[in-house]
């Protein structure tokens, strides 16, 4: 097959070949040299793409692979699999709001409680101690230790439901 012929015929394709390796791989520069790379492919096996009953099927195919194989081997640090070729890494300004309002809250619920149960919270849930541990440090037995952090929880948990359900700060 002449080289005129070859791109007559992968001409019409090559955009959905772009299309399809921009949204395997991430980048541009990435689905550039893919295609690049499935054009090389298919040039090399030019004699035998007028055997294919469809052309578009085959470099699709050949692309789709190319592109995997280029995910597998993580030859780019920068590739992976998306749904989108828009890839958001900030968490939106309004989620960070409702983060900090929810932080605030349970401070302000925190605040609240009775120092015991306060301590108990603290040392479980912020500071990771294990119950032998809040033990020696507020000298309670570990079934008390229990009680007052399930009553710690349980308080936090109501004012927290009822802040959602009725918009109570």
């Amino acid at each position: 097959m002449k080289q005129t012929t070859f791109i007559r015929l992968i001409d019409p394709v090559k955009d959905k070949m772009y299309r399809l390796a921009l949204r395997l791989l991430t980048s541009r520069e990435a689905a550039e040299d893919a295609i690049q790379e499935v054009l090389l492919k298919l040039w090399s096996r030019n004699d035998k793409l007028k055997h294919y009953a469809n052309l578009e099927a085959f470099a699709m195919t050949v692309t789709k692979n190319h592109c995997l194989d280029q995910l597998k081997l993580k030859q780019n640090n920068n590739l992976k699999i998306v749904h989108s070729n828009y890839d958001n890494n900030q968490t939106n300004i309004h989620v960070q709001l409702e983060y900090s309002d929810e932080l605030e809250q349970v401070e302000r619920i925190l605040k609240s409680l009775p120092e015991q149960q306060k301590l108990i919270f603290q040392l479980r849930d912020v500071e990771q101690y294990d119950y032998e541990e809040i033990s020696e440090i507020t000298q309670m037995n570990e079934t008390a230790i229990r009680v007052a952090l399930s009553r710690a929880r349980k308080k936090i948990r109501e004012e927290l439901l009822k802040k959602h359900r009725y918009g109570i700060n």
